[in-house]
């Protein structure tokens, strides 16, 4: 057994004066991987403490003087006390040892970590490496649609990739890799995975985004938190299938310094795109080509035994070309993203870490389009240029965390050139948006005696954007009540402000959507949020999670005219609606966290309302994404050291669209009614899964294996939209209505050779 490290730091000339200490340390596996959410109990001068582990493996808590009994507990691990003299500030290592009685004779499908974490205040943290086995298209593990397997978070069904999270609109989450904002967070129609998870350590998500650090946005916050330490040794992994292949190389350059780059790229041109053409009886469409490519790369430097210096960068590119001969059609769309970041984290003593970072990213897409003589280009682009600084520090036994964000936004969110087309451009349209956004944050932890923790944050936001100019002060605070080590309870409430808001024009998600800026005509948007739950260990294999919210939103955006309008009069200020919304609901959780069978099962009950007073009369109608029901249910079973096996089954009720509700005839042309908006619902959306690897070889150093999966098994169609189509007699006295779905895929089966060495 890997003994406990205690190494003592040298104390100040006024030591013998201080009643307290502070204690930091991290803790470990034997595989030298940070534990998440570790419970560590703290037991000095007959008074008791609690604190958990973060997304490092970290944790501070000050204590009295004296003798002091530190207890760890992790799931899956062996429990480990000890005891000692605590007479200054100490830091503490901890290695903890697996649970052999829980490990048996599968020992190494256990050997990884618990695949979701429950973290304080609802919060949930991810290891994608434990998420293997779970179901996807290219055999490797797709954040976006694990995040749509938890609650509160809307399945979006087929040919989206956004996230509906707890009744707001896609352009209210935040993706921050290696805290740099994300703009573009999909690849095609989110069919294949967005970020490649193999440059990935951890995943935290929270629904609130509770932390006074992150603003911006009216619902989540997903942060990327890429490799934090130096490969010690050059390894090679990657993941080649029948659609793409990725690969990521981690190369140390000496003891402290090494960078991990990633690469990916599909190849569907040449292989599916042929199949499809050569198979096809329609001439509806007679060549389509898509293709995208990312890359990744982390610099990680240990400057001194107190700096540390990481340098990330992301470039990502897609491009989907249709061509119609019988139309005279071709159509291009392409969009990307790129950002880059320098982050130096500092630690100026045992209780005050200081951090800085500057980052620069920007997201583009653009359209064009040529049909006969005429030709049409819409493009937009969103970028920013930030710094942010942050530092931790204690006041007496309370941590804190404070510090400022300044953000320059510049917007163009549609940029139109037509030729050979009468309308004549609008200038208005084509203009650039230019915006400051500066922030100062803090939060506090106190503990109000044994069993009670807060976490409490203020966020001053100041926006400026020509002549407007917002000052919003933005309370955060989560309740945490620990009744034992096995049930915790929490309360929330937080208030949000968002300026830069993304404008959907399509219902199935594709990159035409553009951001916009707060600015003259377009307000800012704003929201309340309340939300109560609890976390329950029922045993060392299984634990649960409830809870409920309520959100109310103000000054929510729609844009009712698809791609865009071409006229002189159009402008963004006159075609944005605007108008409020409210989300309420229930979301439940059961984990298995070991043995051979291991998973988790979701469910979210929830009402989502919009009430905008140029739409459906000024009457409350419900959200698109209003989606009553959302069931899902993850398996992995691990047959032996050589098969394991997952399955995901999906439940969710069907997004709401707008159907006529009668047809008239007017001059013998059928005309048609509506009643209220969003008035009709898809069928329910229903798909299973499943997933089969198969290991030639696997050890923590060396892995060769191969993936086999089958997207929608049982071949069930969900429609992703619904035509309707009209069939008018002779005589033209009568009128039949055939709505017809729409399917974008059924059954797609895949299989990948993932290595490691």
């Amino acid at each position: 057994m890997k003994p406990i490290i205690i190494l003592f730091f040298l104390c100040f000339s006024n030591l013998l004066a201080q009643s307290k200490a502070t204690i930091v340390g991290d803790v470990k596996s034997a595989e030298n991987e940070s534990l998440i959410g570790a419970n560590i109990s703290f037991d000095a001068n007959n008074q008791h403490f609690y604190a958990v582990s973060d997304s490092l493996g970290h944790f501070t808590k000050n204590l009295p003087l004296g003798f002091v009994k530190i207890t760890i507990n992790h799931f899956g691990y062996l429990e480990k006390s000890f005891r000692f003299d605590c007479k200054k500030d100490t830091l503490i290592s901890v290695v903890l040892e697996r649970d052999i009685s829980i490990l048996k004779e599968v020992v190494i499908a256990n050997t990884k970590k618990n695949s979701i974490t429950n973290l304080s205040g609802g919060k949930l943290s991810f290891d994608l490496k434990a998420l293997g086995a779970v179901p996807t298209v290219l055999g490797t593990t797709d954040i976006i649609k694990i995040l749509q397997l938890t609650p509160g978070v809307q399945n979006s069904g087929d040919a989206n990739g956004y996230l509906y999270v707890r009744g707001g609109d896609p352009g209210h989450n935040s993706m921050l890799y290696d805290g740099t904002p994300i703009y573009g967070m999909s690849h095609l129609l989110g069919i294949f995975p967005f970020y490649n998870t193999d440059h990935i350590q951890e995943v935290e998500f929270d629904k609130s985004s509770a932390n006074a650090k992150h603003g911006g946005r009216l619902s989540s916050t997903t942060l990327l938190i890429p490799n934090k330490k130096a490969p010690s040794e050059f390894m090679v992994q990657g993941n080649m299938g029948i659609l793409a292949s990725q690969l990521t190389l981690a190369v140390p350059i000496h003891k402290k310094s090494g960078f991990f780059i990633s690469g990916r790229k599909t190849y569907i041109d040449e292989i599916i795109a042929p199949i499809l053409n050569s198979g096809s009886k329609s001439n509806d469409v007679q060549d389509m080509k898509y293709r995208f490519s990312d890359g990744n790369l982390t610099f990680i430097s240990e400057i001194s035994k107190s700096n540390l210096l990481t340098v990330s960068a992301f470039s990502s590119g897609d491009k989907l070309l249709v061509k119609d001969g019988n139309l005279a059609l071709r159509t291009s769309l392409k969009w990307g993203n790129f950002a880059a970041s320098s982050k130096l984290v500092s630690t100026l003593s045992s209780k005050i870490t200081l951090s800085n970072a500057i980052y620069f990213t920007r997201y583009t897409n653009e359209l064009s389009m040529e049909q006969a003589t005429i030709q049409m280009g819409v493009s937009s682009f969103v970028e920013d240029f930030g710094f942010t600084n942050s530092i931790n520090y204690l006041v007496k036994e309370t941590p804190f965390e404070s510090g400022f964000q300044y953000a320059y936004h510049n917007l163009q969110p549609q940029k139109i050139d037509i030729e050979n087309l009468s309308t004549s451009t609008n200038p208005a349209q084509n203009s650039l948006i230019k915006a400051n956004e500066f922030a100062v944050f803090t939060t506090a932890k106190p503990k109000f005696g044994d069993y009670f923790v807060a976490e409490l944050g203020l966020r001053v936001n100041y926006y400026n954007s020509g002549s407007k100019s917002y000052l919003h002060f933005q309370p955060r605070m989560v309740l945490n009540y620990y009744l034992d080590t096995n049930y915790s309870f929490y309360a929330s409430y937080n208030r949000q402000n968002q300026y830069l808001n993304l404008i959907t024009t399509s219902s199935v998600g594709i990159p035409t959507d553009f951001w916009v800026a707060s600015s003259d005509g377009i307000p800012a948007q704003s929201s309340n949020e309340f939300s109560i739950g609890s976390n329950q260990t029922i045993s060392k294999r299984f634990s649960s999670s409830f809870g409920a919210f309520y959100r109310s939103m103000n000054h929510l955006l729609e844009y009712p005219y698809g791609v865009t309008q071409f006229n002189e009069i159009s402008t963004l200020k006159k075609d944005l609606l605007e108008g409020n919304g409210k989300a309420y609901g229930f979301e439940f959780m059961l984990k298995k966290n070991s043995g051979k069978l291991k998973g988790w099962l979701s469910y979210t009950l929830s009402w989502s309302d919009r009430n905008f007073e140029k739409l459906n009369n000024g009457n409350t109608y419900c959200a698109k994404y209003d989606r009553r029901h959302n069931l899902a249910l993850v398996g992995t079973y691990d047959l032996n050291s050589k098969w394991n096996f997952g399955i995901t089954q999906i439940f969710s009720s069907g997004n709401r669209f707008t159907m006529p509700t009668s047809w008239y005839f007017i001059n013998n042309n059928p005309v048609k009614e509506y009643s209220e908006y969003n008035n009709a619902q898809m069928p329910n959306y229903i798909r299973t899964d499943l997933s089969a690897n198969y290991f030639f070889i696997k050890t923590a150093k060396k892995e060769s294996a191969l993936n086999f999966s089958i997207y929608n098994t049982f071949n069930i169609e969900n429609p992703i939209y619904v035509v309707l189509n009209v069939i008018v007699n002779e005589d033209k006295d009568s009128v039949v209505v055939k709505p017809e779905k729409k399917v974008l895929y059924k059954m797609l089966p895949s299989i990948s050779w993932r290595f490691k060495f």
